[in-house]
């Protein structure tokens, strides 16, 4: 046997054989040139052609997804024609490059300037890389690379998963996801999370594996096994009969002694939301409204808006449902809205900010948003994300009592809105922690960067301590406004504990960790919840702070999470 630590970030106990992703489309040769009898005109209308294809290819596949995977079709499709990978190409093509160098050079030159940016452009570098092979691979008339087929299910094994192929992953075919590269807030890790598949990100040395090994693979340990024993396979057998616990959530989040912790899902569009009630979320704690506006030129009308929002709302009659305000910039780049050209676009015009720049496109989401909710029955509040400040908190209230709506609040991943959490909710009427861009501000640690897995999670003490800051604030102001958290940090069921302990009022995940979440929080009383959490902020790292908690969670072991 040999054992391969890795991050795990989707949990259960598998034993398969492995199929590892094909190798990655051939490098054109360095200094490769125009055949003779190919004019650079042709050469550059091949390019273009190849680009179309590759943006309709990923825009067919994305029309056939959901949820998070089609925001990463989507996004990665929008890569393929930009105009600085085109552009760039198209002038090595004018020199006599081949287009197939021309594209791969560009391709490296603005990949490696999204990483040097860092933060969620980087991100974005990994998706130039994708695309870049995809149109070799067009210009040459040979399939792209994908995820292998198979006629009986296996344990899918790469360096890393384009965004492309992780969000098209077939559940009934691939058993689980293990990478030698990524982080727990990478691609793969969040759409293994949606698609409820064990997973495990950076365990260095997976890669080289045959195909055909067995091995044995614990989501939420980390940890990957070649060659099993009879122990491994008696832990996953074990797993297997208690699994169907998990299948299903009763509707109703609370701890032992009935303490209700509401737990709501994450989505980003009214299939979404059908998908969650069916899974009986109790509503929905974080509403990923930019979705609509993706692969657009121009900004969606108000009407065209209030019938997506509607969609949402429909699902949820009654219920409470949370929408997040356009969330463009960075990873999310709008034509009519974003600024190519910033230095640190982590760091920049995205979110609220964008109303700074380009005022108007939030009044007009906030009118769709009353418009859509004044035709259906669902409780709706409106957050923004990216708030600073308690200033901005103030203006994005008036905007919103401005456009009808009643129940506006801020997103709290800006270590700032943390620490002023009081001033901010003198103004609002609840937060909501998104502690993906919260730890990774808090941190300064890069999500994607695999060698940066340990600092990027919420496990850290410093980012809990913030959390904590933030609900204190809330009390403080006298009202006791409610504080949520609807980032990947609430599908942890340990985690969700300590959040719980912490004083956080709801949590929000992808639907399918709603009963995982449900089981865990059902075996402790509040008591017992607030001094785990207390036992975790005063942990000395993250990864004691973890096993701390989880060692007094005997049921963890026993589900296999």
């Amino acid at each position: 046997m040999q054992n391969f630590p890795g991050v795990g970030v989707s949990p259960g106990r598998i034993i398969g054989t492995i199929r590892q992703m094909p190798k990655p489309i051939s490098e054109p040769p360095a200094g490769e040139q125009l055949a003779a009898e190919t004019s650079a005109e042709e050469a550059t209308a091949a390019l273009k052609s190849a680009s179309q294809a590759v943006h309709d290819e990923l825009k067919a596949r994305a029309a056939h997804a959901t949820g998070d995977g089609k925001a990463v079709l989507e996004a990665t499709a929008l890569m393929a024609k930009d105009t600085m990978l085109i552009k760039g190409a198209a002038k090595l093509v004018a020199r006599g490059v081949s287009a197939e160098r021309a594209i791969w050079e560009s391709g490296s030159s603005v990949s490696e300037m999204l990483h040097n940016l860092g933060g969620y452009m980087a991100e974005r570098a990994t998706d130039v890389l994708d695309v870049r092979a995809r149109i070799v691979a067009a210009l040459r008339g040979v399939p792209a690379p994908g995820i292998p087929t198979s006629s009986t299910p296996f344990v899918l094994v790469a360096e890393d998963l384009a965004p492309a192929d992780t969000a098209t992953l077939d559940p009934n075919k691939v058993l689980a996801l293990v990478t030698s590269g990524g982080g727990p807030q990478s691609h793969t890790a969040i759409i293994a999370r949606s698609l409820g598949l064990p997973a495990v990100v950076a365990a260095v040395g997976v890669d080289e594996l045959p195909d055909g090994l067995e091995v044995y693979l614990d989501g939420a340990a980390g940890t990957v096994v070649s060659e099993p024993d009879e122990s491994l396979r008696a832990a996953a057998e074990a797993w297997a009969a208690t699994a169907s616990l998990l299948a299903e959530f009763s509707g109703t989040g609370a701890t032992a002694d009935g303490h209700l912790v509401p737990l709501l899902a994450n989505v980003g569009g009214g299939k979404d939301a059908e998908a969650a009630a069916k899974l009986g979320a109790q509503g929905v704690g974080l509403f990923r409204t930019e979705f609509c506006f993706l692969e657009r030129d121009t900004e969606p009308s108000v009407e065209e808006q209030a019938v997506a929002y509607k969609k949402v709302f429909d699902a949820f009659p009654g219920k409470k449902v949370v929408l997040r305000t356009l969330d463009a910039g960075a990873d999310k780049p709008l034509p009519f809205l974003t600024d190519s050209t910033e230095p640190n676009p982590a760091l920049g015009v995205r979110g609220y900010r964008t109303d700074f720049t380009t005022p108007g496109v939030l009044d007009r989401q906030l009118e769709a948003i009353a418009l859509a909710e004044k035709q259906s029955e669902a409780d709706v509040w409106v957050m923004a994300p990216m708030i600073s400040t308690a200033e901005e908190a103030a203006r994005f209230a008036s905007m919103c009592a401005d456009a009808g709506i009643k129940t506006p609040g801020v997103m709290v991943e800006v270590p700032s809105a943390a620490l002023t959490a009081e001033a901010i909710l003198r103004e609002v009427g609840f937060a909501s922690l998104g502690t993906n861009d919260l730890t990774q501000y808090a941190m300064a640690a890069d999500r994607q960067l695999g060698p940066l897995a340990n600092l990027n999670t919420p496990w850290q003490p410093a980012v809990l301590r913030l959390v904590g800051l933030t609900v204190e604030g809330s009390r403080a102001e006298g009202s006791n406004k409610p504080v949520g958290v609807c980032g990947e940090a609430a599908a942890d069921p340990a985690l969700a504990v300590v959040l719980t302990g912490l004083g956080v009022s709801t949590l929000s995940m992808t639907a399918r960790s709603l009963a995982a979440v449900a089981a865990v929080l059902k075996t402790v009383t509040l008591a017992e919840a607030q001094q785990l959490a207390k036992l975790a902020l005063s942990a000395p790292s993250a990864n004691e702070a973890r096993a701390w908690v989880r060692e007094k969670l005997p049921v963890l072991e026993e589900l296999g999470l």
